[in-house]
């Protein structure tokens, strides 16, 4: 293996990616910051699950929230929860209920109408995921995926699918986080931003 070429087919193919969410994306992530800010203002919540790297991303994007992404905007904390990162919770969840319900008890005990939960799954299939969803949408919630390929069974489940448009999963997980910051930075701007 030719290590220099696969570092830049590798960037090459992640800039090429983020290029193709701005065309496809754009109006998706657009709306995905209208529903947060409308539900930070309206005293409601962010929940947020995945698997894995998802799960990592989870607890990323609920602390950009809680604390803050731009330094240059002082606000408050906005109420986001990870619901990935509590061990106690997700293995007893996985034992008592299943591997497939970890995420269900959590938002039956957290989540009201109103609130938002973001499923993140680069498949749009994970089991665990999908009736996290399934959940949220029986309570009133608002349901945002952040996916990639098809968008696999969660896109048409969920209200906003954010589809990443790669098959390759590196990928995929880059533009999560890319369009994260988007919103998270939007968001504080348009909650908290100069007038």
């Amino acid at each position: 293996m030719n290590k220099e070429k696969f570092i830049t087919d590798s960037l090459k193919d992640s800039s090429e990616t983020k290029l193709k969410i701005e065309q496809k994306c754009k109006d998706d992530i657009l709306k995905a910051v209208n529903t947060l800010s409308e539900a930070f203002r309206n005293g409601n919540k962010l929940l947020l699950c995945g698997n894995g790297g998802s799960a990592a991303d989870c607890q990323h994007i609920a602390t950009e929230l809680m604390i803050r992404l731009s330094h240059h905007i002082q606000r408050p904390a906005l109420p986001a929860i990870a619901l990935t990162t509590d061990t106690s919770n997700l293995t007893a969840g996985g034992n008592d209920f299943g591997f497939e319900n970890i995420f269900t008890r959590s938002i039956q005990g957290l989540g009201n109408e109103g609130d938002v939960l973001l499923v993140i799954s680069t498949s749009g299939n994970s089991g665990n995921v999908i009736k996290a969803a399934e959940t949220a949408l029986s309570k009133g919630m608002k349901v945002i995926g952040f996916l990639g390929g098809d968008g696999g069974k969660l896109k048409s489940l969920v209200e906003l699918p954010i589809v990443i448009p790669s098959s390759n999963v590196q990928r995929i997980q880059e533009g999560h986080i890319t369009v994260a910051h988007i919103i998270c930075e939007l968001v504080e701007e348009e909650l908290y931003g100069t007038p």
